[in-house]
């Protein structure tokens, strides 16, 4: 008997078997592009920690998730700035903000051709920064928080989100919001959780570019501990019970194998977050020539795909499709 007897290389032969084998494949419909909102007229700040991405006044967004469309990427995931904040991040539900603005402005011009995904969470309206309410000696208030949660997304809902997405990990708040948006009306906005979201560094460019950092102390009473991976099945669990229709994994490349369990688990669409951190460092090893960009930025949208992602919020993926990176 000659060997070898078996050759795996045969579907590596051309590149048009390749493609042909491919067993993972990305779709722009399955990007999702984050953008920051301010208010105002005619503002683009460009975000020094996070090359190529900018916030925007509401008219400015148009005009880009026009250009995005065009591309295929027909999700949006939108994340507010505050003129006004205080303790209890009351600006968030602010009918007038401009989270609220851009989604009437993108509804406006683009109707049933775009899916406007809200988060919803108090960090950015807060003047502590943290994600909840807070005690007179600093502790966050669960219970107390998930009101304020509600009304936030209601607003988003009002101004005509198709789905809200609460970042914050109070516990029972997919529940709170879920019987909040039924009470007023709104039983076809759907819910994105952030379901397994973990106290990563890998936050740091976000925090940046939203101003949402904590002013002291951290998130992990909240957020997920980076040791865990069974909890991150528990988290998920529970907010499918509490009307989930789509759960979320953050951040996305050190947490593939949970995005794996999650995937195997689930019988919804599994979202994962390639955060602010995963994106700039790309950004920076590819401005000192040390990387391919192109290369390793399919290579790791890939990989996410690869252990189960059905859809990936991600800030490479205009440049990615300008690029035909992903072919």
């Amino acid at each position: 008997m000659s060997f070898p007897t078996e050759r795996p290389r045969r579907l590596r032969r051309t590149p048009a078997i390749r493609e042909m084998a491919a067993e993972t494949r990305i779709h722009p419909s399955m990007l999702i592009q984050p953008h920051f909102v301010v208010r105002g007229k005619g503002e683009r700040q460009e975000i020094p920690s996070m090359p190529e991405i900018a916030r925007m006044s509401p008219d400015v967004l148009v005009e880009q998730a026009g250009h995005d469309l065009q591309l295929g990427i027909k999700t949006v995931l939108l994340f507010g700035l505050a003129d006004e904040k205080d303790g209890t991040g009351t600006y968030g539900s602010d009918s007038n903000g401009p989270v609220q603005q851009a989604i009437r402005r993108l509804k406006s011009a683009f109707r049933d051709d775009i899916t406007i995904i809200t988060d919803v969470c108090l960090c950015a309206y807060t003047d502590h920064g943290h994600c909840g309410l807070l005690s007179q000696d600093g502790e966050i208030l669960n219970d107390e928080t998930l009101e304020q949660l509600s009304k936030i997304a209601v607003s988003h809902a009002e101004a005509g989100a198709d789905m809200v997405a609460p970042s914050d990990m109070m516990d029972g708040r997919v529940g709170a919001i879920r019987a909040a948006m039924d009470e007023n009306g709104f039983k076809n906005t759907g819910i994105m959780a952030y379901s397994a979201k973990y106290a990563s560094a890998y936050y740091g460019p976000f925090r940046d570019a939203a101003e949402s950092a904590p002013a002291h102390g951290d998130r992990k009473s909240h957020q997920m501990d980076v040791r865990n991976r069974r909890e991150a099945l528990r988290e998920i669990r529970l907010d499918i019970e509490e009307g989930a229709d789509i759960v979320m994994v953050k951040p996305a490349l050190a947490y593939l194998d949970v995005i794996l369990d999650v995937a195997s688990m689930v019988e919804v669409p599994v979202s994962c977050y390639n955060v602010s951190g995963e994106y700039s460092m790309v950004k920076a090893a590819a401005a000192n020539g040390w990387i391919d960009e192109p290369a390793v930025v399919r290579e790791n949208l890939l990989a996410m795909a690869r252990a189960g992602a059905d859809l990936i919020i991600t800030y490479h993926g205009r440049k990615a499709l300008e690029g035909n990176w992903l072919g």
